[in-house]
């Protein structure tokens, strides 16, 4: 097979709620993507509302996911790309602000340096994934791009996107047990978005809504920026629970909401011949009453969805309108309910992703393999693991030339031995290069925290020792930390003579 021998591929799991999937495959030059391999697992009795509860059977799902994927491509995968969602995943807005004694000119480092400190904002139970920088203000202006930009004050606004901390700790642990190395965890909602929706769509302003088992994901873009993240408990499986309460298998109900139900459904005639749905002679129930328990639970879904858009205060400013996908996308007249609840006239079901998908795998064009396929398509590197070749000769030898000396008169031994000095001064320099960034950064952290407890004097000595240091491409930031620890001693001094003016005032009424 092709992947065996190329020892080319990108590997890519996704935690779902009904299913655990792997899958590999290749990016092509032309930006489609060729499918190698499928395998996917039930995850119910392993993972609820996409949020993992019991580690064995995931770790053991993840094994034979594993295994089945390497039989079919006759490779051994190293590591896999593994895509995060879950209930707890959402956005918080969050400010960061910079003031300047005098007018500074806005480097890439200081903006670098708020993303830093709005990624420091204390958190309990949570951690910041991700962060989606909003806009700057400047002045009176809302910026994407401030650098360049004189001013005297800058405002930072960042969508941090969080997570309790067990949802990654036990992703990890899972996979640790497993044996499996993860390349990169991947919000599985933004690579999702990045492949079904257009930058049209992005920069006009949509909502793209994710229908799954247990949890139904809503992301709201505009101007190319996420702008609102979230994730309701609600999902496909409520529908079938109760079409279960009926006392009909959880198999059959499953089965008579797929081919029968109806997210919008008219009001059925004695005429049509249609009074009763069944499968296979199994599960009987009324049409009227089965299109009734799936509206109803479609409604409160959707109404929720709705309630989430309003929340983002993006839902005036939709110009392209919904984007549905996933398994319960494929209800029918979905779209119809949509529009009925939500007012959104412009929806579009998007079945399959942007990107061509190619191979001799079958994959249903259903919105079911969309999440996984855009996982598939953020990996970037080779996750397989070559076959061992003989063993590497020790870097610190040096084969010497066929003959016995050099063009310029050098011995083979010579050459050999100068060679060898120059490859361990290399590395003595690249180490003493890394222990010198080491300690710049530590000292940095050090400042940053003197500058929160407003001590200039050991922030200002504290940046005269990197200086010493000599790193040239850390000049911009030094200066902008000087500024800072100026601007703080200027406060200080303020604070010192005002209160000393007190205590003198003070000493003379006595």
């Amino acid at each position: 097979m092709a992947a065996a021998t190329d020892f080319n591929f990108i590997a890519a799991i996704e935690l779902g709620s009904s299913k655990i999937t792997g899958i590999a495959g290749k990016k092509l030059l032309d930006g489609s993507i060729q499918v190698l391999a499928l395998a996917s697992d039930s995850s119910d009795q392993c993972i609820r509302n996409g949020v993992i509860f019991n580690l064995d059977r995931t770790a053991q799902s993840l094994t034979s996911i594993i295994n089945r994927l390497e039989s079919t491509l006759k490779a051994t995968i190293g590591k896999v790309y593994v895509g995060v969602s879950g209930q707890s995943l959402r956005t918080i807005l969050h400010t960061q602000t910079e003031h300047f004694n005098e007018e500074t000119k806005i480097t890439q480092e200081l903006v670098d340096y708020l993303m830093d400190r709005n990624r420091e904002v204390p958190m309990v139970d949570q951690e910041i994934l991700e962060v989606a920088p909003q806009e700057y203000k400047v002045g009176n202006n809302l910026l994407i791009d401030p650098v360049g930009i004189l001013t005297d004050r800058i405002e930072g606004r960042f969508l941090n996107i969080i997570a309790k901390t067990n949802v990654k700790q036990n992703i990890e642990k899972c996979f640790k047990q497993a044996n499996i190395e993860i390349a990169e965890p991947i919000i599985a909602p933004l690579a999702l978005a990045e492949n079904v929706l257009s930058s049209t769509e992005r920069r006009s302003g949509c909502v793209l809504v994710d229908f799954g088992a247990d949890t139904t994901t809503i992301a709201v873009y505009n101007k190319n920026i996420l702008r609102h993240l979230a994730v309701i408990p609600l999902g496909g499986n409520n529908i079938t629970k109760d079409i279960c309460s009926q006392q009909i298998e959880e198999e059959d109900a499953e089965a008579l909401k797929v081919r029968y139900g109806d997210a919008w459904a008219d009001v059925i005639s004695n005429e049509d011949g249609q009074e009763n749905y069944s499968i296979g002679g199994r599960g009987n129930i009324e049409a009227s009453l089965l299109n009734k328990i799936v509206e109803a639970r479609t409604n409160e879904i959707l109404a929720n969805v709705w309630n989430q858009v309003i929340l983002s205060g993006y839902n005036d400013k939709l110009l392209a309108g919904a984007i549905l996908t996933g398994g319960g996308s494929n209800l029918k007249n979905i779209d119809v309910a949509f529009t009925n609840i939500t007012h959104i006239e412009k929806v579009r079901i998007a079945r399959e992703i942007l990107p061509n998908v190619k191979g001799n795998v079958d994959i249903n064009k259903d919105g079911t393999k969309n999440t996984i396929l855009s996982i598939l398509m953020s990996g970037k590197e080779n996750c397989c693991t070559p076959k061992q070749k003989e063993k590497e000769k020790p870097q610190d030898v040096i084969t010497g030339p066929d003959s016995l000396f050099t063009p310029d008169g050098e011995s083979a031994e010579e050459e050999n031995k100068r060679k060898v000095i120059e490859l361990k001064e290399k590395k003595q320099k690249e180490e003493e290069e890394k222990k010198l960034r080491e300690e710049y950064q530590q000292t940095v952290n050090e400042i940053k925290q003197l500058i929160e407890e407003k001590d200039h004097k050991r922030a200002k000595s504290k940046l005269e020792e990197i200086k010493q240091l000599g790193l040239k491409d850390k000049e911009d930031e030094m200066e902008t930390l000087e500024r800072t620890i100026k601007d703080l001693k200027k406060k200080n001094r303020f604070f010192g003579n005002f209160f000393n003016k007190i205590e003198q005032i003070l000493d003379e009424d006595k």
